[in-house]
Formats: structure tokens, sequence, C-alpha cells
């Protein structure tokens, strides 16, 4: 399961919470899944959970039926 989430110390990019995996962060921008990388540091304090559906623009793995990110 992966849970989204915006991040007020990172305005510009998408945090992901990857079971199995952990933090992932990337841009908010087209194709900005390819982009990924770990995230490290974060403060629980100033994330903010966000639909899922937000995230496909980016590029990242949205199944529409689950609603769910997937790691394809």
């Amino acid at each position: 399961m992966i849970k989204l989430y915006n991040s007020l110390n990172h305005p510009n990019h998408w945090i992901a919470c990857v079971a199995g995996t952990g933090w992932v962060a990337f841009p908010k921008s087209e194709n900005g899944w390819n982009q990924r990388h770990p995230a490290r540091g974060l403060d629980p304090m100033h994330l903010r959970e966000a639909p899922l559906h937000l995230a496909r623009k980016t590029g990242a793995p949205v199944d529409a039926e689950t609603a769910e990110l997937t790691l394809a």
C-alpha cells in the first residue's frame, strides 16, 4: 500500500510512503514519478495526506479502480 502526502517543507514535491520500501519524494510535475528519490528527514508535523488521484499527472502508476498507487 502507498499513501500520498503534501509537505509544507517541500511544496513542489509529492511525498509517498511505500510499504516495504519507505518514503520517496517526486516532483509535482509531468513525469515527476520518474525523478523519485528517497525522502529523508521528514517531519510528520508538516505532512498532510492527499488523495492519490492528485498524483496522476506525474506519471505515478495510479490504478483507477482501486485508487491506489502500484509499483508495477
